[in-house]
């Protein structure tokens, strides 16, 4: 019984309790984020399960592009940019009041403009598919535009959820926030799995619509915990209001930039062929992985407390922050890069092998991964380095840099593909060049807003990273060389799963030694970072624990 009320009572401090460091913050989310995407990749097994290659799931695909950018467009334009920065300086100064007229606000205003794109969308979705997928016949569009108008639902569940998320992050709550993502790709999952053998690709679609209902309902009771007030307001003209209007605008115009990027990736890969958007979209969520396990967790759970860093203590403190968090991002992606690029056939396989998708479906998907996984370390640090320029609020930076990098990866994808007629792994080669070019030109520009970093403190840990994951690749060849040709039969996944868990546990013991010799500090931040997971452990058994906030003020996310 004790053991019981034990875990209960842990279980609840997990979830209720403040995140007061980034380290914290980064944990809880982490945690989730990965239990998110095994689900996330559980849904894609499932997917390619049912139907394997064909046309259909091409074109599922490709209806969510429309539903998609709304979403983005409306939440994603304002929540980082803007929303976050402006409640967290309203909670510090104590306006509660402010903080749920203003979050109303602005959510009534969001869904407001959603009503509307969301009828002109509805009405015209037959034309506006064909200009977004130009190579699928008539039967493939009428499907897309099908699909399209059912998703709909899915973007008035995430705005209500994300604004949610907003306050609550606000506040310093990260855990429930957090476990909002696993539940939604639950409902795709338990949509494909019900619905899909009655329904076809249609109960897919129903499954996304109950995945965002459940990611809005499992935040509700934090909510009402926190007494999270909503106001049916539409006071536009609130200064604060306005103030998140003129933040989120350079975001949200950059947002409509990348948005064309995606969408060209569609056309392109349409016009190679159906099965090319399913390639191009596995692979794409393969190497998302790490990049939303760590780049987007430890930038989504900095950027409070850099804003609040760069408000109170000013730039000196503001570095040092966003150093930390820099290096340890580029630690733990990394390997996870050379990983993907050494496995990606026995990891494509394991994860999407299923009978109806094929050895070439495989193949491929691999090339494109392979090519995704170059710009890993770019694709985390840009989370990073854009929501350093909202915490110190220029939004503007970001959003011109972000167009440049979109305007590079279109011009580049055309050539490969229009031009050079190569096939859809060049989009992959293409979006990983645009992102380290997005990268770079974000650090030189922060460098230069925050009076310069120490170089040496900027730039020998990263080398010494970039050194050992190199050294760290070969590690990893040699072993799954010799076990796919001499020990393993690999045409089991039993084999399969052998090889890959031996050649990965290998090149990681490897990577932590030579982090170890070369005396990498983001090292030590990892390890606390397993300690953070003993937590997690001693929930699960029922051990009593302190309240997480309790001690963790003093651990940061120091290097």
């Amino acid at each position: 019984m004790k053991r019981k009320n034990n875990f209960l009572r842990n279980g609840a401090l997990l979830l209720f309790n403040q995140q007061t460091s980034i380290l914290s913050a980064a944990t809880v989310i982490m945690i989730n984020v990965a239990a998110s995407r095994i689900l996330g990749l559980l849904r894609d097994r499932l997917l390619a399960t049912y139907f394997g290659s064909s046309a259909q799931l091409g074109v599922y695909f490709a209806a969510f592009r429309l539903p998609d950018m709304i979403f983005q467009l409306l939440v994603m334009g304002a929540l980082a940019t803007a929303f976050i920065p402006v409640i967290t300086s309203l909670i510090a100064r104590g306006q509660k009041s402010q903080v749920w007229h203003v979050s109303s606000s602005v959510l009534n205003i969001g869904l407001l403009i959603f009503a509307a794109l969301a009828i002109l969308v509805f009405c015209f979705a037959y034309p506006l598919s064909s200009l977004i997928a130009p190579g699928f016949n008539h039967e493939e569009l009428v499907l897309m535009s099908r699909l399209t108008r059912i998703m709909l639902l899915a973007p008035f569940f995430f705005i209500l959820s994300n604004f949610l998320t907003g306050i609550l992050q606000s506040f310093k709550h990260f855990m429930v926030p957090a476990l909002a993502p696993v539940f939604y790709n639950l409902g795709i999952i338990l949509g494909i799995v019900l619905f899909t053998p009655a329904l076809g690709i249609f109960g897919a679609a129903w499954g996304v619509v109950l995945g965002t209902i459940l990611h809005f309902l499992i935040q509700l009771p934090l909510a009402k915990k926190l007494g999270v007030v909503y106001q049916p307001v539409f006071d536009y003209h609130n200064s604060t209001v306005k103030k998140i209007g003129r933040l989120m605008l350079p975001r949200t115009i950059g947002l409509a930039v990348a948005q064309i990027d995606y969408t060209v990736d569609i056309i392109l890969a349409s016009l190679i062929s159906t099965s090319s958007l399913i390639y191009f979209n596995f692979a794409q969520h393969l190497q998302m992985l790490p990049v939303g396990l760590f780049g987007a967790t430890i930038a989504q759970a900095a950027l409070p407390s850099l804003a609040e860093t760069a408000e109170k203590q000013g730039l000196l403190a503001f570095k040092k922050t966003f150093l930390s968090c820099f290096h340890q991002i580029l630690f733990l992606v990394l390997p996870c890069s050379v990983l993907l690029i050494i496995l990606r056939i026995p990891i494509v396989r394991l994860v999407f092998g299923a009978a109806r998708f094929d050895w070439e479906a495989t193949v491929t998907t691999g090339l494109v991964l392979a090519f995704f996984s170059i710009s890993l370390f770019a694709q985390s640090l840009v989370h990073l380095l854009a929501r350093s320029f909202y915490a110190l609020q220029n939004t503007k930076i970001p959003v011109v840099i972000g167009g440049l990098s979109v305007l590079s990866n279109v011009l580049i994808s055309v050539i490969f593909i229009l031009i050079f007629h190569w096939s859809v792994w060049a989009l992959a080669l293409s979006t990983s060049i645009a992102n380290i070019l997005n990268a770079l030109l974000l650090l030189f520009y922060l460098d230069k807003k925050v009076n310069g970093f120490e170089r040496k403190e900027l730039f020998l840990p990263a080398l010494k990273t970039f050194a050992i994951s190199f050294l760290t690749a070969f590690a990893l060849y040699l072993p799954m060389k010799f076990l796919d040709q001499v020990t393993f039969d690999t045409t089991r996944v039993s084999g399969l799963m052998i090889l890959t868990g031996v050649a990965a546990l290998a090149g990681a013991g490897f990577y932590l030694f030579l982090a170890w010799v070369f005396k990498i500090k983001a090292l030590k931040t990892f390890a606390r970072l397993l300690e953070k997971i003993e937590l997690i452990q001693k929930i699960i058994r029922g051990q009593s624990l302190e309240p997480i906030g309790a001690t963790d003020e003093s651990t940061g996310f120091t290097a």
